[in-house]
């Protein structure tokens, strides 16, 4: 026997092997239809008795293995079920012939066997045949599981009947002695007349019946004819068969103690209820034995509990069996499936530890020299019970050679698809996850080499499947989440690959879906470069709005009440929708400065850089940047424009790097400091720009508040004299001026050092508002020196020459106003329109050393 059945498990010794195979030409799709609805009859109750038969089903089964039959006789096919389509009548006697011969393959050990034909009607399918079953069409088969049935009765009729035969003493006759294939030439010439022949052939047929009587549903006799078995070959030293005998031993035992089965999702057949075997069922009758000890009134269960092994006793019977098999280079095979039924009990008692010293000896079993699809199935059947006994690592390790085997050299066409689903698979053994949500948590969990390695495995395997994109998507992730693993001299080598790639495939934010289901999310690029901190920024001073003094009282209505509240919110979330106390304008530009590092050891370009905002429509002005490599902290200022109003939310930043363009939320980035990000966009305002006639002073008489957008002019006048301040006004905003207010304010309170120092006429002024855009207005303001020395008689000593150096201070470019007249003033436009905003006066102040007039636009 050279193929193992990995799917293996203890409760398959009391099946009936039975093979399912097609005859001619029938689509895959029709026979594995009919083999499904024959394959769910898998158990059958005997009537007249409380028996069950069990059966196991299979479409393909090794000629080979079927030699096997006398050592274990579940190996050995005892029914076989063809199917194939005949749509004329001609064709009846080559399908036919083509039915013997297939039961010719096995027919040294069949006992019954059927064949089902669909398509074929008229007079050939009206003759009854017990052998044969006609259907019209693979829909028209009702009663397909009613054959299977009376089949399988069929089945046990001729097994009991040689169970019988087989159990009888006969006295005199010559017990056969049953071999496997490779004992045969071993026994030629032997003395068939000494003691020990005899022990040998009592011995194996002892446990020959013990496996009929196991498959026939007797449990109990099982289990005395596999000690008498073991018994009788341990005093001969029959090792092979001794094995044998133990292992039936092992799998009656294991069926009474697990009456669910061992075989896991794969072979879990009897977890519904019925589907224990009826002695299994007894033990839950009144009088049977429970699980509390052994009702004395039952003598069955109590010859029962004496045959059969504890649940401890099962394995070290498992183990000398295995020994005993290890000493024939021929069993292999027994020795293989012996392991895997012994893991499979291992693990439902949650023995792990030495469940892993069964499958350690199961990988170094020397089989034949097996096919890739064979190693293929060995790693995986491994991987699959590594991970049923907890050793995830372990599995994910198997499973991860049984990757690498799909794509060995020596295949003609390596299966890339079967080595990628294969690899994903291993992801959760080895703690990683492709969500790159799940590293943002700060600890790594895993060994980062291995998970560098498994994803660099990954990204071939994309490509060598022709999905660019999938590769682009696994490279950025390996990027984004082992960067702080990765060498100097690997980051290199991965940057240049990442972007060899994404010269045809540029990587993006959308999902990628697996054939298979399985949603890849987008990788964003929050380390490249680092993000530590984000603050908006207010609005350049010559373009901030500002509250009108004047209506500030009006703004300020009844007091809100005073709530109290212990809690204090430290949610970051909270932090960063907390509003900011400046306000931004709308189609302004508008500023977000951010402190960034590159954490790569050379240059780091970063292309198309703006900003992600929600709640007001923006125009982000991307940016692009280069910093120099392993920088420290380096200012960042990305900008805007927001295009309508409302509350405005800075969310994060997007970015293109390597190729690959990312979306990154301030959300899923740690440690960074923000003094909030949400600000308030108000409607566009005027902008005014003024100039004036007279120079630029080199001292700042007075300096401006917070409030005050001021320059200062000068300009030296003797007592008596005159001079004209000509101030031009121009709209170099989008929103025309209507309105124009100016006043003066003193210094201090000396009024009486001077008369009338400022004088103005606005009416030519005021007929050219309102101002549209681009258009220029201008205004005199007549400076006149009218001093009285009278009382001052120290005066002259404080000025040079009676000269008088007066100090103007126009506004500087650019300003916005919309502004009232004062309230308390006698409006100077008659004519004011409606229009009002909320924002202060704009102050151009002439300033002398005791006093001070001011002229507010």
């Amino acid at each position: 026997m050279s193929v193992p059945d990995y799917m293996q498990c203890a409760e398959d010794h009391q099946t009936l092997l039975v093979v399912v195979q097609p005859i001619g030409i029938v689509p895959e799709e029709s026979f594995f239809r009919i083999y499904k609805r024959i394959s769910a009859v898998s158990q059958v109750n005997v009537r007249d008795s409380q028996r069950v038969l069990y059966i196991r089903y299979r479409h393909h089964y090794p000629p080979e293995n079927n030699e096997w039959g006398d050592f274990q006789t579940h190996r050995k096919v005892v029914g076989l079920i063809t199917i194939t389509d005949c749509s004329s009548a001609k064709d009846w006697p080559q399908t036919f012939e083509k039915f013997h011969l297939q039961k010719e393959m096995y027919g040294s050990t069949l006992y019954d066997s059927r064949l089902f034909v669909f398509g074929l009607q008229g007079e050939i399918a009206e003759q009854p045949r017990t052998d044969v079953a006609f259907y019209p069409s693979y829909d028209e088969c009702e009663t397909v599981e009613k054959r299977i049935e009376d089949f399988i009765e069929s089945l046990f009729i001729v097994l009991e009947s040689k169970r019988l035969d087989r159990a009888t003493d006969k006295s005199g006759d010559k017990i056969p002695l049953l071999c496997v294939p490779f004992e045969k030439k071993d026994f030629v010439g032997l003395d068939t007349d000494s003691r020990h022949y005899k022990k040998r052939c009592q011995g194996r047929m002892r446990k020959h019946v013990g496996d009929l009587c196991l498959q026939a549903g007797m449990l109990q006799d099982s289990l005395v004819h596999y000690h008498m078995a073991v018994e009788l070959l341990r005093s001969v030293n029959d090792f092979l068969w001794l094995g044998a005998a133990l292992e039936g031993l092992c799998s009656a035992s294991v069926i009474y103690h697990y009456p669910g089965g061992t075989g896991g999702k794969v072979g879990s057949r009897r977890a519904q209820g019925g589907s224990l075997s009826a002695e299994a069922g007894n033990r839950h009758r009144p009088g049977a034995l429970t699980s509390n000890g052994i009702n004395a009134d039952t003598s069955a269960e109590i010859g029962r509990a004496k045959n059969c092994l504890s649940p401890e006793d099962i394995i070290d019977k498992y183990k000398e069996a295995i020994s005993y098999y290890g000493k024939y280079k021929n069993a292999g095979v027994i020795e293989l499936e012996a392991c895997v039924k012994a893991v499979r009990v291992l693990a439902i008692q949650k023995r792990s530890m030495e469940a892993s010293e069964f499958l350690q000896n199961a990988v170094y079993i020397n089989l034949r020299q097996l096919s890739e699809e064979e190693k293929i199935q060995r790693y995986s059947i491994l991987s699959e019970l590594y991970e049923r006994i907890g050793f995830h690592r372990k599995s994910a390790f198997f499973k991860r050679i049984a990757a690498m085997q799909c794509a060995a050299p020596s295949i003609p066409e390596p299966g890339w698809r079967a080595c990628y689903k294969l690899l994903l698979e291993t992801l959760p053994g080895y703690s990683l996850s492709l969500d790159p949500k799940d590293f943002s948590k700060g600890t790594h969990r895993g060994w980062a080499a291995v998970q560098m390695r498994l994803l660099h495995e990954l990204v071939y395997a994309s490509r060598r499947m022709g999905n660019p994109a999938l590769s682009v998507r696994h490279l950025s992730f390996l990027l984004q989440t082992m960067l702080d693993f990765l060498s100097d001299q690997e980051k290199k080598d991965v940057t240049q690959s990442l972007e060899s790639y994404t010269a045809k495939c540029p990587g993006t934010m959308e999902f990628i879906t697996l054939p298979d289901g399985l949603k890849l999310p987008p990788v964003p690029f929050t380390k490249l470069p680092i993000v530590r901190s984000v603050k908006l920024l207010n609005l350049p001073t010559s373009l901030r709005p500002h509250k009108m003094k004047s209506l500030l009282a009006q703004n300020v209505s009844t007091k809100s009440p005073f709530i109290y509240s212990p809690i204090i919110a430290h949610n970051r979330g909270e932090e960063r929708t907390k509003k900011i106390d400046f306000q931004w304008v709308q189609g302004d530009v508008c500023e977000v400065q951010l402190m960034v590092y590159n954490p790569m050891p050379f240059e780091l370009r970063v292309e198309n850089m703006g900003l992600l905002t929600t709640g007001v429509e923006f125009e982000s002005l991307p940016a692009a940047l280069s910093l120099p490599a392993e920088s420290g902290l380096y200012p960042v200022t990305l900008v805007g424009v927001p295009q309508t109003t409302g509350q405005i939310t800075v969310n994060g930043y997007h970015t293109s790097v390597f190729g690959v363009f990312s979306d990154c939320l301030l959300d899923n980035l740690p440690g960074v400091k923000t003094n909030g990000c949400t600000v308030e966009v108000i409607p566009a305002l005027p902008r005014l720009q003024i100039s004036t006639s007279l120079p630029r002073s080199a001292h700042t008489l007075q300096p401006s508040s917070g409030d005050e957008i001021s320059t200062n002019v000068s300009v030296q006048l003797y007592n008596g004299e005159t001079q004209q301040l000509i101030i031009k006004l121009e709209n170099i905003g989008t929103e025309p001026l209507e309105t124009l207010e100016v006043t003066s304010k003193t210094v201090n309170t000396k009024e009486k050092l001077y008369g009338d120092f400022l004088s103005w006429k606005l009416e030519d002024t005021l007929s050219q508002f309102p101002l549209k855009p681009g258009k220029v207005a201008t205004f005199t303001v007549n400076i006149k020196v009218k001093l009285d020395f009278s009382c001052q008689e120290n005066l002259l000593q404080d000025l040079n020459d009676d000269g008088i150096s007066v100090s103007g201070l126009p506004l500087s470019s650019p300003f916005r106003q919309v502004v009232k007249p004062r309230v308390e003033a006698k409006p100077v436009n008659p004519q004011e329109s409606s229009k009002a905003g909320d924002f202060s006066h704009v102050k151009v102040t002439c300033l002398h050393p005791q006093a001070e007039k001011n002229i507010t636009v």
